[in-house]
């Protein structure tokens, strides 16, 4: 019998997942430890990085019966993403802290290690012995990544969506096969 749902991978597995991953763990760290108690602003950083790559996990999940859903998923993780970027860059003008410019040497490198690093153990221990400047100036750089390669995803799924269709597409198309194959016309 023909299958019309698609075998989908683990979402653990994507590499946009995986920086997702990163980006949170830095932003609780760094909430934690940079922020003051009782500062709204450690719940919502926590929870706009959580949401990031929540939305990543639950999106890939829907994918094989919702293309739609993972589409919105995608975005929605993409949105969040960017309000903790903004709030990354907040930090750092109100306390008179240095956002890197793209050409600084300090930002090209850090871009080359992020683009290396995709495992969230690497970054909780770099970051330990670094200032809340460089630690924020590294999710900022993580999350720029992030934003371009899940720009790329969503650019994906809209051309696999066009090319294959929706599951509704594919549901009738099993079924008309079956038909076809069987003689069976009802």
């Amino acid at each position: 019998m023909e299958r019309f749902l698609p075998n989908q991978g683990n979402y653990q597995s994507l590499i946009v997942y995986q920086k997702a991953e990163c980006i949170y763990d830095i932003t609780y760290y760094f909430a934690h430890k940079y922020l003051d108690k009782g500062d709204r602003t450690i719940d919502q950083m926590i929870q706009a990085a959580r949401s990031g790559k929540q939305n990543i996990a639950e999106g890939s999940a829907a994918s094989a019966t919702s293309s739609e859903t993972e589409l919105k998923l995608i975005n929605v993780a993409k949105a969040s993403l960017h309000e903790l970027l903004v709030d990354y860059e907040d930090y750092l003008r109100v306390r008179q802290l240095q956002q890197w410019a793209g050409d600084d040497p300090r930002s090209v490198q850090t871009r080359k290690v992020c683009a290396k690093h995709n495992d969230s153990a690497f970054y909780r221990s770099a970051i330990e012995t670094r200032s809340a400047e460089t630690i924020a100036n590294i999710a900022i750089t993580l999350i720029h990544q992030e934003d371009f390669m899940l720009r790329n995803l969503l650019n994906r799924l809209q051309d696999d969506f066009v090319k294959h269709g929706g599951i509704k597409e594919r549901m009738f198309q099993a079924r008309l096969n079956y038909r076809n194959k069987t003689g069976d016309k009802k």
